[in-house]
Order: C-alpha cells, then sequence, then structure tokens
C-alpha cells in the first residue's frame, strides 16, 4: 500500500462543485477542456497554413477580424488547471515522471492504449459538443437532459468496455 495521501473523493466532489458554482459566479459560464484544445489546434493551423484556415469553413469562425483563439476564458481554465495540478503535486509530495500501469503491461502499451483512449474521447467530445467537464457536468449542474444522458453514455461507455480493457490493470 503507498503511503502517498489522497484528497478524500467525497470532499473533492464538494470542491468540484464550488469551482463549478464560481465558474457561473465569475464568468457567466461553466466548466470545460475540450474547447480550449480547439483553440489551440485553430491557431496552430492558423500558423503553419493560414490560406486553409481562412478558406476553411471550420476554422475561420474562430480567426480573422482581430480574433485571437488563444484569448478564450477556457484556454486561461485550462492552463490554470494545468498550474494547479503541478503545484497540488508537489505540495503532496507527487511530483515525478512515471507511467502508472499493471506488472502485466509495459509503459509503452500503457501510453498507446491512453493515446488512445484520449484520440477517441476528444473526437467524441467535438461531435457531442463537449467534453465531460463541460457537457456532463456543467450540463448536469443547470439541470439540462443532455447533461444527465451525457453522463450516463460516458458512464455507460465506460462500464461497457472496462471488460474487455480490466486484464491490463488488475
Amino acid at each position: 500500500m503507498s503511503s502517498t495521501k489522497y484528497m478524500n473523493p467525497y470532499l473533492a466532489g464538494i470542491l468540484l462543485g464550488l469551482v463549478l458554482v464560481a465558474a457561473f459566479y465569475f464568468t457567466g459560464r461553466g466548466l470545460g477542456a475540450s474547447g480550449a484544445v480547439k483553440s489551440v489546434v485553430v491557431s496552430v493551423v492558423d500558423v503553419v497554413a493560414p490560406d486553409h484556415a481562412n478558406n476553411s469553413g471550420f476554422y475561420s469562425k474562430y480567426i480573422g477580424d482581430g480574433k485571437n483563439p488563444l484569448k478564450t476564458w477556457l484556454v486561461f481554465e485550462v492552463l490554470g488547471v494545468l498550474v494547479g495540478g503541478f503545484l497540488s503535486g508537489a505540495f503532496a509530495g507527487r511530483l515525478k515522471l512515471k507511467v502508472e500501469h499493471h506488472p502485466n503491461i509495459t509503459s509503452k502499451k500503457r501510453l498507446i492504449l491512453a493515446g488512445i483512449g484520449g484520440v477517441l474521447f476528444g473526437y467524441g467530445s467535438q461531435l457531442g459538443r463537449g467534453c465531460t467537464s463541460g457537457s456532463a457536468l456543467t450540463g448536469m449542474a443547470v439541470l439540462s437532459v443532455a447533461g444527465f444522458v451525457s453522463m450516463m453514455a460516458i458512464f455507460g461507455t465506460a462500464f461497457a468496455f472496462a471488460y474487455f480493457f480490466r486484464r491490463n490493470w488488475i
């Protein structure tokens, strides 16, 4: 058993709820992260292939006319999450580079599976018009039926696929 201390999950849930309330109070919006990734991708495409970005129906919505996709509240929110996570790890003594995995799989396989899962989740968040925090958590906070459906779909899919991938972690 590890001697590393983690926050009580019930306390963490309450604190997350308070962060969500604060986000609504200070910004008038809930939480989200996938929009920040989209802003970064749009900015990179605009730098690498500006003609394509300006002529694309998707990218052109976010650039031009003095618009800067990196100056959105979501980008600053995600930067705050990264800095906060770093500080939390530093203060708790858990700030070290490692790949956690079951002894039956390699670090490489764990990273590949995590990467595939991340890409699929990112793609799904664009299809669903939001990630877990934006679509499900914030949606449920405002009592949106779509928020509850999103959360059920996320956890239901995870539960259904867990059987096939559990040997990688247990």
